[in-house]
């Protein structure tokens, strides 16, 4: 199964590059199969570019939910979401309407769709580095996404 592993986010923004520190730690003891590991900083429309032509797709990010604990390690499916809070512009659109734009153009989107997502207590700090509870989360995260791939092997 040819599957992808893409860390989302944006690396100068503190914890928000979660999902960069996630890849690198696989990239240090890579999954065994046919997985192809990568980070970016875009969304929508360009993740579908990314994810097209793989059968399964891990994300992995940076997530702000109302009483989440920072450093929560979740693992979510795309049915989990119905709505985007917000997007990069006017112009782009969510994950699962991108997907769905995919689908009807009748492009190879994976079929397997996983998120591994890490609770931050903000977005908005810029920094290299991830906030103490964040950082100690990536093990955890890590290990997630381990567990989605060795699924279906």
């Amino acid at each position: 199964m040819k599957s992808i592993v893409l860390g989302i986010g944006n690396p100068i923004i503190g914890d928000d590059g979660v999902g960069f520190r996630v890849i690198e730690a696989l990239e240090a003891d890579p999954p065994p199969g046919d997985v192809t590991l990568a980070a970016c900083d875009v969304s929508g429309l360009a993740i579908l570019d990314l994810i097209m032509d793989y059968d399964r797709a891990v994300l992995v990010d940076a997530i702000q939910t109302v009483n989440g604990a920072p450093g929560a390690v979740y693992r979510l499916e795309m049915a989990d979401f119905n709505t985007s809070k917000h997007t990069v512009s006017p112009h782009d659109m969510d994950l699962p309407s991108a997907l769905d734009l995919g689908k009807k153009l009748n492009l190879k989107v994976p079929q397997a769709i996983s998120i591994v997502a890490i609770e931050i207590p903000d977005a908005y700090v810029f920094s290299h580095d991830l906030t103490p509870p964040v950082q100690a989360a990536v093990p955890e995260a890590v290990k997630q996404v381990r567990a989605v791939l060795a699924e279906g092997l």
